[in-house]
């Protein structure tokens, strides 16, 4: 593989419509306005890169963002907390209808930005067209979706209950401020999944933008910003390290949200000094793993299995990261799937069928050749032809077998193009294999035997939370729990799970009397109260 052979000479071999000006961003949200930032910037860039004058490779530069420090990350706590002002701020108090109304003028904003915001996420990280043009569509969905979802919610708490001589009334209300932390692999779409939520049940946000794929959210802040009352949502732009140990030490976040490692979530969680007045919602590592039958159908297996390893790279928490072949067919499952994996399209994002694209972690290219090292050292052998081969930021994908214990393959989530393979002769040894992984998100099983199929998916439902039959791992649909065991995940995420996770459910409740009942029906037909309310969202 040559540089010359994927990326462009220079920039004006770019698509026209792909092309964008470096965007250097010079302010953040903060509690309803745009504050001017002249202090430390990051720069950010690509993937994507072209030779300098010299004739050396040099990664191109989409723009910069501001590194702020602790006084600018609690200033945007201290406005998420005056905005919730212990639930009796505005937004909190808005009715569901209220905050309605402010997430549509928001989805209208943000559909302003599409373009723009498809082009930056194909420039920060890698991602292919197709795709950075679906995580956009896809979030837009979702957020109508949550919508459709909080109004049949509110429908149903609209009346009142009489049990045991009780009258009372049942909503969620919120929980407070939420600290939100999104991942690069899916910058926009999963950051959204809990920011969204959490902003629709009256929470107050602060969200702090991933390191790669933070320039992106830059053009919608003046969509939060004009969409929400003031201090609803705010920015946090910086080092990790820097900007979140103040934020949880103060003690005043009420909810975490990452998606990201389970380390970095332990690290946060104890920073915080009061646990048990914080409630996490995490969707952390993985290392699902796929098991194909001896009488499983091969076609099948490889097409899913590639797309379950090596869509965007490989790099999803979703991602077939082990691939367990019967003893009796790994030989025919690696003579179909190494090929497969080799066809694979190396391109830019915007190359048309491109299907592995230039990886935006700089030195991810290098952890993998030694993780490739690692296992070969072990007796193990890159399967696929080209396969391992780098070019710049570009790595094509390799398939690596035999891989066993002791090598990083078999328990590290490598989180990118290299599939391991593994041969097996019980499938004992693969469920002992779930039994002792740190891990519990998703498996797949590949086969054509009702019984043997059946025999798999009652022991794997109690170790991972979902188990996917013939089929890749993978999220969707957004109505579907997503969530994980052990080291993956604390908490469910789905369109209507994600609303109950981000509120809780409260009551007003008074004795079954004729004083009490006047009570009710003035405060109800009077409309004197947000809660206490039998309005009926059409």
């Amino acid at each position: 593989m040559t540089t010359q052979s994927f990326f462009p000479a220079s920039l004006a071999d770019v698509p026209a419509d792909v092309q964008i000006e470096p965007i250097h961003q010079r302010e953040y949200l903060l509690n309803g306005e745009m504050i001017a930032w002249s202090g430390r910037v990051a720069d950010v860039y690509s993937p994507v890169g072209t030779p300098d004058e010299s004739g050396n490779w040099q990664r191109h530069l989409v723009g910069s963002y501001p590194v702020c420090g602790p006084t600018e990350a609690m200033a945007a706590l201290d406005a998420a907390v005056a905005a919730y002002d212990n639930g009796r701020g505005e937004w909190p108090q808005m009715p569901v209808a209220g905050r309605i109304a402010c997430m549509e003028t928001f989805i209208g904003k943000m559909l302003e930005k599409r373009s723009l915001v498809i082009n930056l996420i194909m420039w920060e990280i890698g991602k292919n067209r197709p795709d950075a043009t679906k995580e956009f569509d896809r979030t837009v969905k979702y957020i109508y979706d949550t919508i459709n979802v909080l109004k049949d919610m509110d429908r149903n708490s609209s009346r009142f209950r009489i049990e045991e001589g009780i009258i009372g009334q049942i909503r969620r209300s919120p929980l407070g401020v939420v600290l939100s932390m999104g991942p690069f692999n899916y910058p926009l779409n999963e950051t959204y999944t809990t920011l969204i939520p959490a902003i629709l049940m009256g929470n107050t946000i602060l969200f702090k933008t991933p390191k790669h794929g933070s320039l992106l959210h830059y053009p919608l802040l003046e969509a939060f910003r004009t969409s929400f009352p003031k201090g609803v949502v705010n920015s946090l732009y910086g080092r990790g390290a820097e900007v979140i140990p103040p934020v949880m030490q103060s003690g005043k976040v009420n909810v975490l949200t990452l998606i990201g490692s389970s380390r970095v979530a332990d690290e946060l969680q104890r920073f915080h000094p009061k646990l048990n007045r914080l409630r996490s919602i995490l969707s952390l590592d993985a290392k699902n793993a796929a098991i194909i039958l001896p009488d499983a159908d091969l076609d099948v297996a490889v097409s899913e299995c590639i797309l379950g390893s090596l869509s965007f790279n490989g790099q999803r928490c979703t991602a077939i990261k082990i691939i367990w072949a019967h003893r009796s067919i790994v030989d025919q499952f690696l003579a179909k799937f190494g090929p497969a994996v080799s066809a694979l399209k190396l391109g830019m994002p915007w190359t048309d069928g491109a299907q592995i694209t230039p990886l935006p972690e700089p030195t991810k290219t290098d952890y993998l050749t030694d993780i490739i090292r690692d296992a070969e050292a072990g007796g193990a052998r890159i399967m696929n032809e080209g396969g391992g081969e780098v070019v710049e930021s570009l790595f094509r994908p390799a398939v690596v077998y035999p891989v066993k214990e002791g090598m990083k393959l078999y328990r590290d989530e490598q989180f990118g193009p290299v599939v391991p393979v593994v041969a097996y002769d019980d499938t004992e040894e693969f469920i002992d294999y779930l039994i002792t992984d740190d891990h519990g998100m998703q498996a797949s099983i590949f086969g054509s035997d009702p019984e043997a199929i059946a025999a798999l998916i009652d022991p794997l439902v109690n170790l991972v939370s979902r188990v996917n039959i013939n089929a890749q791992c993978q999220r969707g649909p957004d109505t579907f729990p997503f969530t994980g065991r052990k080291d993956s995940a604390e908490g469910t995420l789905s369109v209507e799970d994600a609303l109950r996770s981000f509120s809780i459910r409260s009551a007003v409740a008074t004795k079954d009397t004729t004083p009490n009942k006047t009570i009710l029906n003035n405060i109800v037909g009077n409309h004197e109260s947000v809660f206490l309310s039998t309005n009926f969202i059409f």
